[in-house]
C-alpha cells in the first residue's frame, strides 16, 4: 500500500516513525462526461486566466485568495515549516473509552504502518497498551493543510487512525425529530422486539453491492449490444394506515424469509419479565390470553344457542308431525264403524 504521509506518533517521550495509508478504497463506478450527439469526451484544460494559455501539472500549485481577490501564494515547504508541534507528528493528548467517541465524528480512515525497523518495538508497545487498557487513543496531526483530530485504536496486529471531525463541526439535530407528541404503545413495541428478534444479526462480510452489479450488467448489455435487464417491479408500498398491521406482516414475511413457522401472536408476550427489564410487557403478556378467553367463550355461546335453536326446531317439528299423525287416525277411526254398519243393513 502506497503511504500519503510519513511522520511519527508522539506518545509521552516515546516517538514512533510511521507511513499513513488508506484503509479504506472505493469500489463505486464512475462515469465520463461525453457529448451525447456523437459520444465524445468532454475535458476539462487548466488554462492560466492571464496568459490565457493551457497548463501543464507541474506548472500548478497553491494560492488563498483574500477578501480583496488578491491571491497570496502557498507553497509545499510553506505547508511542511507550519509553527505547530503537529506538522509532521501524530500528537496524542489522551486516552478515553472507545464509547466516547460518536460515530457521527468518525471520517476517513487509515492504517499507521510503523517506519522500518527501529519502529517495531514502541509501535508494538503503543499496541498492547492499548488493547490492555480497553482504550482509545486521541490525537491531533496535520494533513492536507489543516490540523484535524484522530482516534488511534487496534485493528487486529495493526494500528488504526480514524480522523474525526472537530465537535463544532457536527450540527445539532435540532428540528430532525418529529415536532408532535406520539405515543407508542407496549403492544407495538412488543411486535417492533420480535421483528428485530426474526431478523436477527448479519454477518458484514455477507452484504454487498448490490447497485453496482446490476450497473455492471447494464453496461455488459450495452457493450454487447444487448438489451439491459429490466428493473423488477417495485415493492407494493404507500401509507401505513394499521402500524400492528404492518409490523405483523413484516415478521410474517421476516419468518417465511428464513424458512419458520409465518405464525404471528396478534400481541406476543415475552417469556420473563428478566428479559423485558421491565413489568409493563408482562401484564401486556397477561391481558393477551383474556382476549384470547374472551373470544372462545363468546365463540362457545354462539354455538351453545344454536345448538338450542336447532334442538328447538327438531321438536317443533315432530311435535307438529305427530299431532298430523294423531288427527288423521282419529279421523279414520270414526268413519270405520258407519261403513260396518251399513254393511249389516244389507244383510239383513
Amino acid at each position: 500500500m502506497r503511504s500519503i504521509w510519513n511522520g511519527a506518533i508522539s506518545f509521552g517521550l516515546v516517538s514512533i516513525p510511521i507511513k499513513l495509508v488508506n484503509a479504506t478504497e472505493s469500489h463505486s463506478i464512475s462515469f465520463r462526461q461525453i457529448h451525447t450527439e456523437d459520444g465524445g469526451r468532454i475535458r476539462y484544460r487548466k488554462v492560466c486566466e492571464l496568459e490565457d494559455r493551457e497548463v501543464s501539472q507541474a506548472e500548478i500549485g497553491k494560492g488563498y485568495e483574500d477578501a480583496d481577490g488578491t491571491i497570496v501564494p502557498i507553497t509545499d515547504d510553506d505547508l511542511a515549516h507550519l509553527p505547530i508541534p503537529t506538522a509532521r507528528t501524530i500528537e496524542i493528548v489522551a486516552f478515553v473509552p472507545g464509547d466516547r467517541i460518536d460515530p457521527l465524528q468518525m471520517d476517513a480512515a487509515y492504517y499507521l504502518q510503523a517506519g522500518g525497523a527501529p519502529a517495531a518495538k514502541p509501535y508494538t508497545l503503543l499496541r498492547e497498551a492499548l488493547k490492555r487498557s480497553r482504550k482509545v487513543a486521541i490525537a491531533k496531526y496535520a494533513l492536507r493543510g489543516r490540523e484535524r483530530l484522530g482516534m488511534l485504536r487496534v485493528v487486529g496486529d495493526a494500528i488504526a487512525m480514524h480522523g474525526l471531525l472537530w465537535p463544532d463541526e457536527v450540527r445539532d439535530p435540532q428540528g430532525v425529530a418529529p415536532d408532535t407528541d406520539v405515543t407508542v404503545r407496549d403492544q407495538e413495541l412488543d411486535l417492533a422486539d420480535a421483528l428485530m428478534d426474526t431478523l436477527g444479526e448479519v454477518d458484514l462480510e455477507d452484504l454487498h453491492d448490490e447497485y453496482r452489479e446490476a450497473l455492471e450488467e447494464v453496461i455488459a448489455a450495452k457493450a454487447a449490444g444487448e438489451t439491459p435487464p429490466e428493473a423488477p417491479e417495485p415493492a407494493a408500498g404507500g401509507k401505513v394506515l394499521d402500524l400492528m398491521a404492518a409490523l405483523e406482516n413484516s415478521v410474517r414475511a421476516a419468518k417465511e424469509s428464513r424458512g419458520e413457522d409465518a405464525e404471528v401472536a396478534r400481541l406476543p408476550a415475552r417469556a420473563t419479565p428478566k428479559q423485558t427489564g421491565g413489568k409493563k410487557s408482562t401484564s401486556t403478556a397477561k391481558k393477551t390470553p383474556a382476549r384470547k378467553t374472551a373470544a372462545s367463550g363468546s365463540t362457545t355461546k354462539s354455538t351453545a344457542k344454536t345448538a338450542k335453536s336447532t334442538k328447538s326446531a327438531q321438536a317443533a317439528k315432530k311435535t307438529a308431525a305427530t299431532k298430523s299423525t294423531a288427527k288423521k287416525s282419529t279421523s279414520t277411526a270414526k268413519k270405520a264403524p258407519a261403513k260396518k254398519t251399513a254393511s249389516r243393513k244389507r244383510t239383513a
